[in-house]
C-alpha cells in the first residue's frame, strides 16, 4: 500500500472528484443496446444451436475480467485483431496502459499518474484452450448463462473499446501481461474512479439489470453486486492464494 503526506490525500481527492465530475465513471459513447424483435428471433436457428451461452468472470484482490467463448464472439460480430488465431475461449480486461505492458505500477510516480490523471489504455486479449480453473487456478471464478442473442451487444461493446487501423482491425499496441495474448489499443482513458472494474460493469450490465459503477470500484464490491439478482453469477472456484498486482 502506498501512502502519501496528508496533504497529497487531500489534493489527490479534489483533483479525483474534479476528474469524475467532468468525465464521468463510465465509459463514454458506448454503442446503445439493441432491441429484441417481436418475435424474439435473433437470426440463429435455434435448432442449430443452443439459446444460453456459459459465460465466466474472474476476479484477483484487485482486478476483474471476463471469459467468453471466442467462437460466439465471432459469430455475434466481434473484429478480432489479425493473426490471432481460433481458441476455445478468449479472457478479456481492460485498464492503463502502463500497467498492463509492465506488469504493474512500479513506482509511486507511475501510480499516481495512472490512478490519478487520464492515462492511454488497453484491452487485453488472451487465448485459452483448457477448462477455465485449469488456465486460471489463482484467479476467483464465478458462471453465468447468457442469451446467445445478447452477443451482438458484446460484440459492438468490445468493438467500440478498440482503436481500429486503416485496415479495420484493433491495434495491436504489446503482448498480454500472462497467456501469449495480445494488448489492444483502447480509445478510452483511464483515471480514478474510471478503472478496471467498471469496464467489468459494463459488460455485466449487456445481460440485463443494471450495476452501481461506484460501488464497484473495487473487484469485491463489483462481486457483491454480480452475485445479486438479477446477475446471479455463480461462484465455481474460489481461487489459490497469489499476489496480484492491480491493474
Amino acid at each position: 500500500m502506498l501512502r502519501f503526506p496528508l496533504i497529497a490525500q487531500v489534493a489527490v481527492l479534489v483533483l479525483s472528484i474534479a476528474i469524475s465530475s467532468s468525465c464521468g465513471i463510465r465509459l463514454p459513447d458506448t454503442p446503445p443496446l439493441t432491441i429484441p424483435t417481436a418475435n424474439g428471433k435473433s437470426g440463429i436457428d435455434p435448432k442449430k444451436q443452443d439459446p444460453d451461452v456459459l459465460i465466466w468472470m474472474l476476479a484477483d484482490h484487485f482486478h476483474t475480467g471476463m471469459v467468453f467463448p471466442y467462437d460466439w464472439l465471432l459469430e455475434s460480430g466481434f473484429i478480432p485483431p489479425k493473426g490471432f488465431g481460433n481458441p476455445k475461449y478468449v479472457t478479456l480486461s481492460w485498464g492503463d496502459r502502463t500497467a498492463y505492458m509492465e506488469k504493474g505500477l512500479h513506482s509511486p510516480a507511475k501510480f499516481f499518474r495512472a490512478m490519478f490523471t487520464p492515462t492511454p489504455s488497453v484491452m487485453e486479449l488472451i487465448p485459452a484452450h483448457w477448462d477455465i480453473a485449469e488456465v486460471c487456478p489463482h484467479q476467483r471464478i464465478w458462471r453465468k448463462l447468457v442469451p446467445r442473442e445478447k452477443g451482438r451487444d458484446l460484440a459492438a461493446f468490445l468493438n467500440d473499446c478498440s482503436t481500429m487501423g486503416s485496415d479495420g482491425h484493433p491495434i495491436v499496441c504489446g503482448t498480454s501481461s500472462w497467456g501469449g495474448g495480445v494488448l489492444l489499443e483502447s480509445r478510452h482513458v483511464y483515471f480514478l474512479p474510471r478503472v478496471c472494474n467498471v469496464w467489468t460493469v459494463h459488460v455485466i450490465e449487456i445481460f440485463g439489470g443494471k450495476m452501481n459503477p461506484w460501488l464497484a470500484v473495487t473487484a469485491n464490491g463489483l462481486i457483491r453486486q454480480a452475485e445479486k439478482p438479477p446477475h446471479n453469477f455463480e461462484q465455481i472456484w474460489p481461487g489459490t492464494k497469489k499476489h496480484h498486482s492491480s491493474h
